[in-house]
């Protein structure tokens, strides 16, 4: 039951990840006009709503690769046929994620509280805006990876799933 709500929710960032990238491309094209073509002013708002953009685009993209699987990982063994290596090797990586799940989101906190007290130079936006996608990011990689481990886990003793 929960994983299906979380698929639905990573449809959902999918979707917002394609109405981010499409935004990106306003601000990008008007640099890139100004810049090479004169035939509008240059906007210097252009390149911090392009950075913002980006921003956010990088930390959804991570929790949709999370969710995955596609997230990288370095494998320094080989991939193992023992259902019990699997596990362990998966695990190792899930727990790895959940790490720095929990460092994103604990420091971030932080973090966002430092960005709330500053505003961009051009947009004079708070620069939290940008700033709490590092705890947000960091709490749904934990979530999703740890209902990942969940399902090896699960998967290893044989049940259908530990949270479906």
């Amino acid at each position: 039951m929960l994983g299906k709500y979380l698929d639905q929710f990573c449809v959902g960032l999918r979707i917002l990840l394609g109405v981010l990238m499409g935004a990106l491309a306003v601000p990008v094209a008007m640099q890139v006009l100004s810049r090479y073509t004169g035939i509008i002013p240059t906007f210097l708002w252009t390149e911090e709503l392009a950075t913002f953009l980006f921003i956010w685009i990088v930390m959804i993209g991570s929790v949709v690769a999370v969710w995955d699987g596609t997230h990288f990982d370095v494998r320094i063994t080989r991939d193992f046929k023992s259902p019990f290596l699997v596990l362990v090797q998966n695990g190792i990586v899930h727990l790895a994620i959940m790490i720095f799940g929990a460092l994103f989101l604990y420091y971030g906190i932080e973090y966002a509280e430092f960005g709330g007290k500053q505003r961009s130079v051009m947009m004079r936006a708070n620069l939290m805006i940008t700033h709490i996608s590092v705890p947000i990011a960091g709490g749904l990689w934990l979530l999703l990876s740890g209902y990942r481990l969940s399902q090896d886990i699960s998967k290893y003793l044989g049940r259908k799933g530990a949270l479906t």
